[in-house]
Order: C-alpha cells, then structure tokens, then sequence
C-alpha cells in the first residue's frame, strides 16, 4: 500500500525533481505553478510562519523524496525537511519548530524543534562559530561542527552507552542513546565521513568514575561512568541534527529499517545568494529569495565555507594548537 501510494505520487511530482536545486523564482506564476503541485490539506502548512514551512523547502523536499522513491531508494510513506534559517529558540523560551515530519498518505504534518550545528572559534585564525539562537554560518568541512544544507537518505542505527544517571537519589539507570545514519550527495557527500546523522539532543555531563563491576558497561577496572542527564534541545550541536529526547524516539522509529528522505535548507547557492542580496541593500524577498527574517537581521549576512577552503585551515590549526592530554575522570565520592 505504501509502495503503491508511493510510485503514483511519482508520475504527480516528475516535473519537480528538475527544480529541487533551483532558487525560489521571482516570476509570480512559476510560484503558482509550483504550488498548485502541493497537495491542497498540505498547502495549508505552506508559509513563513510558526507551524509553517516555507514554500522552496517543501518544494525540494518533495522533489527530494519522489526521486529516492522513483530510484527504488526509499519506500517510506514520509519524508523530513529542515528550515536551519529560523531561530532555534524564540522569545518565550521554548524551542521553536523548523524539522518537519511530513507523511502525505495519512495527510500528517509535524513540526519539532531541531539544533543547528554550533561551529568553531579558531581564536585569531578564523570564526566561523554559530549563536544559539540562529545560525550564520554553514559549511561541509571535516571537524568544522557546521550544519551543511542539501539532500540526505537515512541509514541505519546505531545504539551506545553514554553513561549511568540518577533518577532518584538511590536509583540510577544506563542512559543509551541511538545515532541515526545521514548519507548525502553533492556538498552533502561527506556526511558518513563527518559522522552526520541525527540523535536526541542529551548527553551525561559531570561525570565521574563509579565502582560497578557486575555492570555490563564497567572498563576493564570495574568502573562505570555516572553523571547526570542533561538535555539541550534548544540548543547547538557538532552538526548533527538533534531532537528532543521524546521526538528522537518517534523519528528514529520512523525509519528504523525503512530509510527516507531529508531535505535541509539552506544550501551554498542560497546562502551566496541571499549574500548578494543583503551586499545590494535588498531583502531576500525583493530578490525573490527566502530567508527566516528575524534571524537574517540577527546575524546580518549568512556565510558558507566550502571543504576546500575550510578544512586546510581547522588541520593547520591543530597542528599549531595541539589538545593537552586528557585528564583522568575523578572517582566518584563514596555515599
């Protein structure tokens, strides 16, 4: 039923995968053209707003998705998008949706919040670091913690230990936590090679060494690692795409053996663009090009740094800054 659902969407979308690299166009009846391909219950999503997705996304994930599905690629009834241009946190505080879980056979459409690749400062050397709130910079070099936007497939899994934590003060449980596998193309190709993937976005902090032999995680010496859960779904990662705890779950089981699509905006040809834009004291509207507004007035003007040019820089830079030896873990204090 999926499948069938699926191959018939094909033959609806085939004008599309030729524009899924396109920028937003300028001409009022291409757009409309464009949109009278979306789906009339999913075109009620379609906008700049909370809860929205703006409409060159949706179009290239679809296009995304109906090719991987007409390659025999991806079967999945759903697909994924990403907005990494609007702010990751609003006002209130709460994490602002811009990760979109969309599944045309059942009429579904979901927005969670998603952290964006936090970036580094190589003091003196180059900045290329990314606030909490809204990301200025992206690219696809090794090491660089970047987010890089384009196409993905979803692999597979996989499941480690990251560490005991208490759940109550005579109470701790092994907190394990699944990686989910990203293979791109083009910019995006590197993905398996950078580890770039998708996770919930907690870890175990504060950790110290805990005597546990009869646990399956203990080392060598009979110790495990205790610290405690820290989530940071509103905030950065090393360019992964991270979820909350509860919607990493949903998502991982999503396609968990039944691989699909991701489509993360924006690429290098709309962060130059709209570089253009700003250099020439136009908006990205005006130029018909989009861009979440309050992050673009946030961080002025979006850069992307290629591999090329990045990667020679972040390997001279730890030649010159080599990292000290790691510390040893404390044990932790007897209770």
């Amino acid at each position: 039923m999926r499948l069938r659902y699926a191959l018939r969407s094909v033959t609806q979308m085939l004008s599309l995968c030729s524009l899924a690299l396109v920028i937003p166009a300028t001409s009022q009846s291409l757009a409309a053209a464009r949109q009278s391909d979306i789906p009339a219950w999913l075109g009620v999503y379609v906008g700049t707003g909370e809860g929205q997705i703006a409409q060159p996304i949706l179009q290239r994930a679809r296009a995304l998705y109906m090719r991987k599905v007409s390659e025999g690629t991806v079967r999945n009834p759903c697909y994924f998008a990403m907005d990494a241009t609007r702010p990751n946190t609003p006002n209130d505080g709460k994490s602002a949706g811009r990760f979109y879980i969309v599944c045309e056979a059942t009429q579904t459409f979901r927005v969670v919040s998603s952290g964006h690749g936090s970036g580094r400062d190589l003091k003196g050397v180059a900045d290329f670091g990314n606030g909490r709130m809204c990301a200025k910079n992206f690219g696809n070099a090794m090491d660089s913690n970047l987010t890089t936007g384009g196409s993905y497939v979803t692999e597979e899994t996989k499941t480690t230990f990251k560490g005991y934590y208490k759940l109550s003060q005579t109470k701790e449980t092994a907190y394990l936590r699944t990686f989910l596998q990203f293979d791109g193309e083009g910019e995006t190709a590197n993905a398996r090679e950078r580890a770039i993937g998708g996770h919930a976005a907690a870890k175990v902090a504060g950790v110290c060494m805990k005597k546990d032999p009869q646990s399956p995680y203990a080392n060598k010496d009979g110790y495990v690692p205790l610290g405690k859960l820290v989530e940071y779904a509103g905030g950065r990662s090393d360019g992964c795409t991270s979820w909350s705890a509860s919607d990493a779950n949903q998502i991982i089981s999503m396609v968990k053996d039944n691989p699909t699509t991701l489509y993360i905006y924006p690429e290098s040809s709309d962060i130059k663009a709209i570089a253009k834009a700003v250099a020439a004291g136009r908006s990205p509207a005006q130029s018909g090009l989009y861009w979440n507004d309050s992050c673009l007035k946030d961080i002025g003007t979006p850069k992307f740094w290629p591999k090329e040019t990045l990667e020679p820089i972040i390997v001279q830079y730890k030649k010159d800054h080599p990292a000290p030896p790691a510390k040893p873990i404390p044990i932790c204090d007897q209770q």
